[in-house]
């Protein structure tokens, strides 16, 4: 009984099932959102999950028989969370290891919901889970309280952007559905989100496993008068496009084919933001050179003048200019909320096993940019028991923080919350990705308001002067 029943397509729906809580017309188009359900080890994510998948009619036929006859011949008693964890390991632990992604239904839209691992030894793996979210229900126990893994998931829904997030409260069954239990973890949780910038849009006091307040609104607790999950999922609405916002794309590469007697310089990448035509003009950071679009160069498919949001497009130039990877191709007079800088101020979250130390390089990737960063400053540590560390030195495996790390050359960047693509990156130590986080602020280094700029002027003149050359005594490789 593998993952993948629930992971490649919808399920279909028996005969029974045709008219479920979905509501929706036959054959219509219907929205699609992917939320991500998170927590804590044992807090209850995919018991919730699985009251989910059963309370909207969403299970694959026989899938429930299924699973009650695996708990029969395992000698356990039934539990909804057996309907997600399909792999052996899962249920012989009664812990989620990797990132399930299921489907199901509402009258409002279609969801892709993701499982995420709560132990803290699958960060990695609830990290990978919720980077395609666009939204997310974070699950504390009730009994337990506000986890020190809840607060790690927390700053990760914060170091991926997710703003539409759900708390629920759950396991409220086994202390009587306490009014008080429930109001003081939203306080304690509230605060914590607050110093990341994260305001949960609303808290649920729930059962997952009896239901409650998860597809309809319980009547054991009158002092609750807010929505149920599914309401409040309902209520959330997908990112919406940035086709109409500022041009922006990361280069990725330049391609030549002159072995096959093409003199095309191809300027290529995927637009992150925005909109360009044919005749545009454009420049790129951090070298600040400029060029017109000559041309929107396809291979197999019809001719294009203008390419979008999502597009990996490949461009020639009117002009020729050198510029490689990683710079940032923008529109002339356009206002974009991006800097140059060889220092940043980030939140980062470490993941590998040796820890992020001072005095060493890594390998931090940014968009299409690869540079060395080194760590110059822990300014605090973020997040419960971390806080009140006296040592600074370093930041451990599971460690997250505030810190500042000086680059090896400037890059393009923005602040998280001024673009997310080119506000977010990885560090890579040795071949391991061993953490992520968002940028807060580029910092202005010592070179960047002199020498580095008047390096930068002197070498944008040497190529303009040498390509006159080229052209002068190599002509037919500028034809075209």
């Amino acid at each position: 009984m593998g993952r993948s029943s629930l992971s490649i397509e919808r399920p279909p729906h028996s005969e029974g099932e045709a008219e479920s809580a979905s509501g929706t017309a036959c054959g219509a188009t219907a929205e699609r959102m992917n939320i991500v359900i998170t927590g804590h080890v044992d807090h209850g994510k995919s018991t919730l999950v699985g009251r989910l998948l059963a309370d909207t009619l969403s299970l694959p036929e026989g899938k429930l028989q299924a699973v009650k006859d695996m708990c029969k011949k395992n000698g356990r008693v039934f539990e909804f969370a057996f309907l997600l964890d399909a792999l052996d390991d899962e249920q012989k632990q009664g812990i989620t290891i990797d990132s399930a992604r299921i489907f199901f239904k509402s009258a409002l839209r279609e969801y892709i919901i993701i499982d995420a691992p709560g132990h803290i030894e699958f960060l990695r793996n609830m990290l990978s889970g919720a980077s395609r979210a666009e939204a997310a229900v974070l699950v504390i126990d009730a009994a337990e309280g506000v986890a020190e893994n809840s607060k790690r998931h927390g700053l990760l829904l914060s170091l991926l952007g997710i703003s539409q997030v759900i708390v629920a409260v759950n396991k409220l069954d086994l202390l009587d559905y306490s009014q008080k239990v429930f109001y003081d973890i939203q306080k304690e949780y509230t605060d914590y989100l607050a110093t990341l910038g994260v305001t949960p849009l609303a808290f649920i006091p729930v059962s997952a496993r009896e239901g409650e307040n998860v597809t309809k609104c319980s009547g054991k607790m009158p002092w609750y008068n807010g929505k149920t999950i599914l309401e409040v999922l309902d209520s959330f609405s997908n990112e919406a496009s940035n086709e109409n916002s500022f041009f922006a794309m990361p280069l990725q590469d330049v391609y030549r084919f002159s072995d096959e007697g093409d003199a095309r310089r191809i300027y290529a990448g995927t637009i992150i933001s925005g909109s360009i035509k044919k005749g545009d003009a454009v420049q790129f950071l951090p070298s600040k050179k400029t060029a017109h679009i000559h041309n929107i160069e396809v291979w197999n498919a019809a001719a294009k003048t203008e390419v979008s949001t999502g597009e990996a497009a490949g461009f020639t130039l009117e002009e020729e200019i050198y510029v490689k990877r990683g710079e940032v191709m923008l529109k002339c007079g356009e206002s974009a909320p991006f800097s140059v800088a060889e220092k940043i101020r980030a939140n980062v979250i470490w993941l590998g096993e040796a820890p992020l130390v001072f005095g060493k390089k890594y390998l931090l990737k940014l968009g299409a940019a690869r540079v060395k960063a080194e760590l110059v400053q822990i300014e605090r540590f973020l997040g419960g028991d971390l806080s009140s560390r006296n040592e600074v030195g370093e930041l451990r495996r599971h460690d997250c923080g505030s810190v500042v790390l000086s680059l090896s050359e400037p890059i393009t960047m923005s602040s998280f919350a001024g673009n997310q693509s080119l506000g977010r990156f990885v560090i890579v130590d040795g071949y391991d990705a061993a953490g992520c986080g968002i940028v807060h602020a580029a910092l202005q280094s010592e070179t960047q308001g002199g020498t580095a700029r008047q390096q930068a002027v002197d070498y944008a003149a040497f190529e303009e002067e040498f390509f006159t050359l080229l052209k002068k005594y190599f002509p037919a490789r500028f034809e075209r």
